[in-house]
């Protein structure tokens, strides 16, 4: 493990142990290992709907973990078009689509959770896709300036660059983050080519505006915190990640 690395792991045991040892976090417990729940969860998705960014948004893509189910569910109740990954993009049609014109209000409670998105979502590849207005993702950590840290697996970054190889999402598709309060850091985090900036960092408490620029070149190892990822860091790619990922393969030409 490289030091960066072994940075972001220090940070994210730090939060993890803060948000239990303080008692914000909630279920699913232990917070150890995933994207942390919190206390707040359902306050700090109302903020995000405050943002001209949500209003403004007829699609949004949202991770599938705890902390960021109300805004799922907030999103289904305003009419907005809901994507979820596939876990692990392990399909051939990778995302989740969850149209709110085809369920039922009395459900949307229960569409966009992880037990039951496979009952009421469409299995769609990126071809078939709308464009992606906003994109919410869970954190472990993040900074004011906008660098975040995930669990560490990856996704939720490569899942954007994926996004943007179909034109799915460009310079103006906000990225945000629903947090704690105690994961908001004032650690300089290390950021390479595929770490994808939070636009907005959303607590219970406060909607931080970093201003993150538009894409640069992600050529470079290091690179501004807050520029974001113009294409596939193949390099990266380990070779089973790439054998378990058809769309990989598929954006690689082999499929």
């Amino acid at each position: 493990m490289d030091e960066a690395s072994m940075n972001k792991e220090a940070l994210r045991e730090r939060v993890w142990d803060e948000l239990d040892e303080s008692g914000e976090a909630r279920f699913p417990f232990p917070p150890h290992g995933r994207i942390p729940n919190f206390a707040g969860a359902d306050a700090a998705a109302e903020r995000l709907a405050e943002t001209q960014a949500w209003t403004s948004a007829d699609t949004v893509k949202a991770n599938p973990d705890a902390p960021q189910l109300p805004v799922r569910r907030r999103a289904l109740r305003e009419g907005k078009t809901v994507y979820m990954a596939v876990p692990r993009l392990r399909d051939e049609k990778p995302f989740y689509e969850l149209d709110p014109v085809e369920i039922p209000p009395d459900e949307y409670d229960s569409a966009p959770t992880v037990s039951h998105v496979e009952e009421y979502a469409r299995q769609v590849g990126p071809d078939e896709m709308d464009p992606v207005d906003l994109i919410v993702s869970g954190s472990v950590a993040v900074t004011a300036a906008g660098a975040r840290i995930g669990k560490g697996e990856g996704y939720s970054d490569l899942e954007f660059t994926v996004l943007r190889e179909f034109g799915l999402v460009d310079d103006g598709t906000v990225t945000a983050t629903t947090v704690h309060e105690r994961q908001v850091v004032e650690e300089s985090v290390p950021v390479v080519a595929h770490d994808v900036p939070m636009d907005l960092v959303v607590t219970p408490d406060r909607i931080v505006e970093t201003n993150a620029p538009e894409p640069r070149d992600s050529s470079g190892a290091e690179r501004d915190e807050q520029s974001k990822p113009v294409r596939i860091a193949w390099d990266e790619l380990d070779a089973e990640q790439f054998a378990e990922i058809p769309i990989l393969r598929q954006l690689d030409g082999e499929d």
